[in-house]
């Protein structure tokens, strides 16, 4: 059995109490980051082994998954932050487990998709999730396709990218397209800001050092 288990996105309390009975039940945790993850399960007081499983290896070490799932041994694969599989590593291995008949399963829990779109004021009822953008090859043609959507969408972006971001999103969808950039979301410092592409370029430009997590949030185009 793999599990797959959502961890905070950055309140710790924001873990189900399943996620960590079943963390501290299983042979082996697969994470992202073994230092990061680490200190989760030192708060909970969880012994269970780590192992790295990231985007940089995970083509050398899921056969080697793969034959300890097959030989009865219970895993659990965790990223950094929110659902495994979701802009991060994990795709391949749930494949192979499908490829393999082995069970996966899982766990309902963090990401921070969800509570940027809720919060952002936006239309809800459909949405497109983008997900990182490229950074060069690709990046103008995926913001083209974008702009013409008539739902909302969703862009995970690095807080040393904001103001660019933004600024070619005015590009590419006017000034005036309302958008939403959600900071931190869950941490004490949390910042949800709407507003036109205008103005929320004009907000985070004077920031000179955005910090934290960011997810952007842009309305579709209107007829």
């Amino acid at each position: 059995m793999l599990y797959l288990i959502p961890t905070p996105i950055g309140n710790l309390e924001d873990i189900t109490l399943r996620a960590i009975r079943i963390l501290g039940e299983v042979d082996l945790i697969l994470a992202e980051d073994t230092r990061t993850s680490g200190k989760l399960l030192k708060h909970f007081n969880i012994e269970t082994p780590l192992r790295s499983y990231h985007a940089h290896n995970e083509h050398q070490t899921t056969d080697s998954v793969i034959d300890m799932l097959q030989n009865g041994q219970t895993l659990a694969l965790i990223s950094d932050a929110g659902t495994p599989g979701i802009s991060d590593p994990g795709f391949m291995l749930v494949r192979a487990c499908h490829q393999s008949n082995v069970k996966v399963e899982c766990l309902p829990g963090p990401t921070a998709l969800v509570p940027a779109l809720v919060a952002s004021g936006l239309p809800s009822d459909k949405f497109f999730f983008e997900g990182f953008l490229p950074h060069k090859k690709g990046r103008r043609t995926r913001l083209n396709y974008l702009s013409t959507l008539s739902y909302t969408f969703i862009l995970y972006e690095s807080p040393f990218r904001l103001v660019k971001c933004l600024k070619q999103l005015a590009e590419v969808c006017g000034i005036d397209r309302t958008a939403c950039v959600c900071r931190e979301l869950s941490k004490l410092h949390e910042e949800v800001k709407t507003g036109s592409l205008e103005e929320l370029i004009a907000h985070f430009d004077v920031e000179k050092r955005v910090k934290g997590e960011i997810v952007v949030v842009v309305g579709g185009i209107q007829d």
